[in-house]
């Protein structure tokens, strides 16, 4: 028998089928919808998503189809059951725990009674959308040691639902179909040549019959693509190359011939980067794909293309046509890149009023910190301006559409540089919202800044399953650049959600984060936007004037977005929670998970409560004990930067973990050197994910790292003694 994970009124006996109501009129139009609305009468599991459903989803509004929403990808619910005089009354209805304490970053997809999430590892997950009570799971068995070349955790952020079936990218690089009422595997498709360290977190999108999948590896020798598969069959019908190979390879297509011109030296041999990782949105009004893609290999322009350049197509918004991917248009948002500035980040189309004339546009807020507005049919732009503050650039120039660069920012292996945004961007994967009735898009924004300086090109290799920057992210010109007056504070700044006006291009209102860290929004049509955040909270604001109006806790991190639908005529909420660790001050309460993973379901006047009892071993309220410092001044720095390669891109700049990866200067190994290689060097641990790093680290550089950890943690617990002393 299965085991049930669920709690609160999951414990009743779930239905296995439901019978709906006919679907509503879509002459009544998305304001007549209240928490009333009926789903499609489908059996549960049918999963019966299709085109002209997907276009006729709001004469659906209590089903939510897709990660967002609709194929415009607002995240905007015609829902208004919950409404701002009710909204103080929700309650926890009921929520399933999650067996996985890594990062939960996907959207629920609830159709046909019942409700879809992903979690870490690639592992889907059905649940019967009222109870609560588990239909079935589904665990790919993606092997740990792909976790090491998984940029930013083992996350997965959904699945995309069409005619029975769901699809999932797993972070091992396939495409998989499955029966949306067993869990069963229809058919499996290996998208990305094994051999090389590509990984896949990203929502596929399903466009007329197709499954529209990208992938990650940008630092990790790999080439940026987007391909479309056969949802019935899994064959692939297109590809879209993001980056040239070499001349004469026989995937260049003229487009990609012309931007080898941008390009210098062999930066091919080592894949290019501009992978297309995250962002893919389709448009019925222009019929185009559009996606966004990632930085270079490395960072570093200095290191792969010498003279310069732009670097076509990274950090590019790209436009194809739906059926057979040929390129249409581009806008690169970040010429010649050298600061991690994807423009992976959430796309979305809209019809704005702009100067007496409503124009139907493409929007996105990148990391960049400029929000953009373009044509969608043709790419033309029609304003881009600074929603969260960016020093890298002045303003983008609109006859040209080209950043008006700060000259400062451009840095050597003998000039360092400060940068604001960091890499991690004013604005990430991080779902945004946008309202037509308030007309305002509800962005999750983070400030911070980091200092940049090459690494010395003639010296600098690339490694296959090696984070490859091609920077050093410490040095004593950083540390000068830091200390100099008015210089940016280093690191995370402050976080908030802000409501911005995309016609107008100006913020309206902000709501401020306690504690630093970006989480995913939807907003309804009752002017209510709906965001987690990373003190342990639930939250609801007013859509118009930013006032929160009611909190609830998770007990976790919250960095996913939710999503809103109805059963029996209840409105729901539903958001999957746990990421990065634990709130502050937060004990483990989930027996499965020690970042308290899970997923919760809202609705009006109800009452289920998680658990308050702490579990024994809880990661809350660790101490810094680390042993004395023995390795040399060499060691060191020489682990400084070894660590900064090999482990940054998953522990942490400067050893201080931001994910749910574990924390290194708290680790116990660091009591005895043998233990540390034994799970650097031998790989005792690679069952978990942390799998030996034998073959890219030289003699001595495991040690020299430990040394470099020990460093960090000791001036971390002297920090923390002298802040206990005032």
């Amino acid at each position: 028998m299965q085991k049930q994970e669920t709690r609160g009124v999951a414990g009743r006996a779930f239905k296995t089928l439901i019978a709906g109501a006919a679907a509503l009129s879509m002459a009544l139009g998305p304001a007549a919808f209240g928490a009333d609305a009926k789903p499609a009468p489908h059996p549960m599991g049918a999963a019966a998503v299709d085109g002209a459903r997907l276009l006729a989803a709001d004469a659906e509004p209590g089903t939510w189809m897709a990660s967002g929403r609709t194929y415009s990808e607002q995240r905007y619910s015609p829902l208004t059951g919950i409404n701002k005089a009710n909204v103080s009354k929700l309650g926890l209805a009921w929520y399933g725990d999650i067996d996985t304490e890594r990062g939960q970053e996907s959207t629920p997809v609830v159709v046909d009674g019942a409700l879809y999430i992903t979690t870490a590892w690639s592992k889907v997950k059905a649940y019967d959308a009222k109870t609560g009570a588990k239909l079935w799971d589904y665990d790919p068995k993606v092997d740990p040691a792909n976790g090491a070349v998984a940029c930013c955790d083992v996350v997965n952020r959904g699945v995309a639902a069409w005619k029975g079936k769901l699809y999932l990218g797993a972070l091992d690089g396939r495409l998989i179909a499955l029966d949306a009422k067993t869990g069963k595997v229809a058919w499996s498709v290996q998208t990305t040549d094994p051999k090389q360290p590509y990984t896949i977190t990203q929502v596929p999108r399903i466009v007329k019959g197709l499954v529209i999948i990208g992938n990650a590896g940008a630092e990790y020798t790999c080439r940026g693509y987007v391909s479309a598969y056969d949802a019935a069959t899994g064959k692939l019908k297109w590809r879209f190359y993001t980056v040239p190979a070499a001349p004469g390879d026989p995937t260049n297509t003229p487009q990609l011939k012309s931007a080898l011109k941008t390009w210098d030296g062999d930066f091919w041999k080592y894949g290019g980067g501009a992978t297309a990782w995250d962002t893919i949105l389709y448009d019925p009004k222009t019929d185009l794909i559009y996606f966004g893609t990632g930085n270079g290999l490395s960072w570093s322009q200095e290191v792969r293309s010498p003279k310069g350049g732009d670097n076509l197509f990274v950090s590019s918004v790209i436009a194809v046509k739906a059926t057979t991917g040929q390129y249409v248009w581009h806008f690169q948002e970040v010429p010649g890149d050298e600061w991690d500035y994807d423009v992976t980040n959430p796309l979305m189309t809209a019809d704005l009023k702009i100067k007496g004339q409503v124009r139907h546009v493409l929007m996105q807020a990148p990391k960049t910190g400029f929000f953009y507005v373009w044509d969608a049919a043709t790419g033309k732009l029609i304003s881009a301006e600074k929603f969260a503050p960016a020093n890298w650039a002045s303003k983008i120039d609109m006859k040209t559409g080209r950043p008006v660069e700060n000259p400062d920012v451009r840095y050597t292996d003998d000039k360092a540089a400060i940068v604001q945004p960091a890499p991690l961007g004013a604005h990430n994967w991080h779902p945004m919202a946008y309202s037509p009735k308030t007309g305002l898009v509800y962005i999750p924004v983070t400030e911070s800044s980091t200092g940049f300086q090459s690494a010395k090109p003639d010296t600098f290799q690339v490694k296959e399953r090696v984070y490859n920057t091609g920077t050093v992210s410490f040095s004593d010109k950083i540390t000068e650049l830091y200390g100099k007056p008015g210089a940016l504070p280093r690191g995370n700044i402050r976080s908030y959600l802000e409501a911005y006006d995309p016609i107008r291009q100006k913020e309206i209102w902000r709501a401020p984060d306690k504690d630093y860290g970006a989480h995913g929004v939807l907003v309804t049509a009752s002017d209510i936007v709906f965001s987690g955040d990373w003190s342990g909270n639930f939250n609801a604001f007013d859509a118009r004037t930013g006032q929160k109006l009611w909190s609830a806790p998770t007990q976790a991190d919250v960095v996913a977005a939710p999503s809103t639908y109805t059963i029996g005529g209840e409105q729901y909420v539903a958001l999957v929670v746990g990421a990065r660790g634990l709130p502050p001050g937060q004990a483990r309460t989930n027996p499965l998970s020690a970042n308290n993973s899970r997923l919760l379901v809202f609705k009006l006047n109800a009452s289920a409560t998680l658990p308050q009892t702490p579990i024994a071993g809880s990661v809350a309220g660790k101490v810094l004990d680390p042993p004395l410092l023995t390795g040399t001044n060499e060691q060191v720095i020489d682990g400084e930067g070894a660590y900064g390669r090999f482990c940054a891109g998953c522990h942490g700049s400067g050893g201080v973990a931001d994910k749910s990866i574990p924390d290194l200067r708290y680790s116990p190994a660091l009591r005895n050197l043998t233990t540390w290689n034994s799970i650097v060097v031998d790989g005792t641990r690679a069952d978990k994910g942390m799998v030996s790093f034998k073959k890219v680290l030289a003699e001595g550089q495991a040690e020299a790292i430990y040394h470099y950890i020990v460093s960090q943690a000791n001036k971390a617990k002297a920090a923390q003694q002298a802040s206990a002393k005032k």
